[in-house]
């Protein structure tokens, strides 16, 4: 086997390889001489069978074979030969210019790992927030799981905020009626801001048995992109008003969520304590995210376009999956191109080589008591830590997300270990982010 290589740009190469037809030829020999043991034809008992016939009906195809595994093999052993980290696949051509009739030349184009380097990132800056769960968070928590358990009766009056009406109605553009325009019973909550301003507004002060008519003008951003920016006319008729009983904070409230005491004190610690775990992942996930992005500052070398394509292909994927289970959204109508995913897809390719390079270079491999420590914590949020601790140790795989994480949070501790961290004092909402209002 002869092979030449040649490189294309920076990480483009393209490796070209020539097999003996001899090699060929035997092979396929051998092969038919195998087929021709067991080989049923009418007429022959098994192993009896001309050879000649063998290769007429099985020639083409066995060589067809044979020539698919010389190029596979030839290919991976030129790999080896050249020492060649190959980043994706290869792409597998017939050769330019063929020189030589008794070889089988093809040629394998392809992308290589980069070699990167990481400078100094003793000036990179890292802003660690400084926050504390305040009994304020937790009375706003317990509030707004107070509203999450509210409950409607049906009243005799005119809707007002925070009443829940069932209505019916039908919309129109043009005098036409169009797709997800009606519904029947369809709940509305006064206040929530689920539905577009005209129709809390159409709906507020209305009774049972009213019907309204009103205009509505869809925004140009709408998500419903056959309606954008379109002017409508809707008929809307109440069917019943609903008023709100929120439960209030006592005993039984505390029960609703396994407190076996029933004591609401003991309910105010249990969320503590979750608001504290969910705290520090935020606070965690911050950090993580400052420094990953430090570190791919300090970092300059190609991204494998293979690599980038073949991880664009995933989020799309996985994207397209997630929109599929959301009702009312059609993926079809969105603008889902593979354009749209390349650079997330090129960043995230891009620190998982920093992540594997510094886990290589620095050895930043996770260690076993690491990954336990992980998955007892993750644990602590079901009603039996010991059984899911058991259940991800009972496979291996069950593992390989956790290792992963370990990996990431080695290098970020790397990363802080020798940058610039800060502490800054902040609070609770502002780590968290906007929240559901009580």
């Amino acid at each position: 086997m002869q092979t030449t290589l040649e490189t294309l740009g920076p990480l483009s190469r393209r490796l070209n390889v020539a097999v003996p037809l001899t090699h060929i030829e035997g092979e396929v020999d051998k092969r038919l001489a195998r087929l021709a043991k067991t080989v049923k034809v009418p007429g022959f008992r098994p192993g009896h069978v001309p050879m000649k016939m063998v290769a007429a009906q099985y020639g083409p195809q066995m060589r067809s074979d044979v020539i698919s595994d010389a190029v596979q093999q030839g290919f991976n052993d030129a790999v080896r030969e050249q020492n060649l980290r190959v980043a994706g696949y290869p792409r597998i051509e017939p050769a330019p210019e063929k020189k030589d009739d008794s070889t089988l030349e093809f040629s394998a184009v392809f992308e290589v790992y980069p070699e990167i380097k990481i400078g100094d990132v003793s000036g990179a800056t890292i802003e660690r927030p400084q926050v504390e769960v305040t009994d304020a968070d937790v009375d706003r928590t317990l509030e707004v799981l107070r509203k999450q358990r509210t409950t409607y009766t049906t009243v005799e009056r005119a809707a007002q905020a925070g009443d829940r009406v069932h209505v019916d109605f039908t919309g129109t553009i043009d005098g036409v009626e169009f797709a997800g325009g009606q519904a029947r019973d369809f709940p509305i909550v006064l206040g929530e801001g689920r539905m577009l301003p005209e129709f809390e507004s159409a709906v507020s002060g209305a009774s049972a048995g009213d019907t309204r008519e009103f205009p509505l003008t869809f925004p140009a951003d709408y998500h419903g992109r056959e309606v954008a920016g379109k002017e409508a006319r809707f008929t809307l008729t109440v069917h019943r008003v609903e008023a709100p009983e929120v439960p209030a904070l006592d005993s039984e409230f505390a029960k609703t969520f396994g407190i076996a005491s029933a004591n609401v004190d003991d309910l105010r610690r249990e969320v503590e304590a979750n608001l504290r775990l969910e705290l520090k992942r935020k606070v965690d996930a911050a950090i993580k995210g400052q420094a990953l992005s430090a570190l791919r500052q300090h970092a300059t070398f190609a991204v494998p376009k293979a690599l980038v394509e073949s991880e664009a292909h995933v989020l799309r994927e996985r994207t397209l999956a997630n929109l599929r289970e959301q009702p009312n959204v059609k993926p079809e109508n969105l603008d889902l191109s593979l354009d749209v995913f390349r650079p997330q897809a090129e960043e995230r390719v891009a620190l998982g080589l920093i992540i594997a390079e510094l886990v290589r270079s620095e050895g930043l491999q996770a260690k076993p008591e690491q990954i336990k420590a992980l998955v007892t914590e993750t644990a602590q949020t079901y009603e039996q830590p010991e059984a899911v601790v058991r259940w991800h140790y009972e496979k291996p795989e069950r593992l390989r997300d956790f290792e992963a994480m370990v990996l990431e949070q080695n290098v970020v501790d790397w990363l802080l270990a020798r940058a610039k961290v800060t502490d800054e004092p902040t609070t609770f909402e502002t780590v968290m982010g906007p929240r559901p209002q009580a």
